[in-house]
């Protein structure tokens, strides 16, 4: 009988934990593309420089609710020529209770929700640029995890840097 209860326990706790991190909802919030260049790009021999930007964004919407933004823009030139430019921002509202402590939560609204949102933001990006009949666009996965980590970093000396000279 106090193994069930230990059992039942530990079930209990697994359900909260999971209760913990949960996804409410995936959305594309905007979309653009441009193609200031067209139709004359199309008849330029075609090797694009690509260049990729990428942006996250949160905010907190209630209490243990958050809505988090991930920005991406590709921008191709052929030379100096801007052969297009596409943005997509992907949204989703997240569930993260108060039970998960406060460098865990900055983990996941600056790395865990942007690698759930990133293939959402992939796809639709990858659409546009089709549908425009310029080359398949394939972006490479993001390693959002270190993007983060780099960002804690800088953070850090920016604040060491600034105690040391005052």
């Amino acid at each position: 009988m106090a193994d069930e209860q230990q059992v039942n326990g530990a079930a209990q706790n697994d359900a909260q934990q999971q209760q913990a991190f949960q996804i409410q909802r995936i959305y594309t919030k905007d979309v653009s593309f441009e193609a200031p260049n067209a139709p004359d790009i199309f008849r330029q021999e075609w090797k694009p420089e690509l260049s990729l930007d990428l942006n996250v964004k949160n905010t907190k919407i209630e209490d243990g609710v958050y809505e988090v933004v991930l920005k991406v823009t590709a921008t191709n030139k052929v030379g100096e020529t801007v052969a297009f430019i596409g943005e997509v921002h992907q949204a989703g509202i997240f569930t993260i209770t108060d039970a998960i402590e406060e460098g865990q939560r900055a983990q996941l609204l600056g790395a865990f929700c942007p690698n759930i949102l990133f293939p959402y933001a992939r796809e639709c990006l990858s659409s546009l640029v089709s549908r425009a009949t310029f080359p398949q666009l394939n972006l490479a996965p993001v390693n959002f995890d270190a993007v983060f980590a780099q960002h804690v970093q800088q953070h850090q000396q920016q604040q060491a840097a600034e105690q040391a000279d005052a």
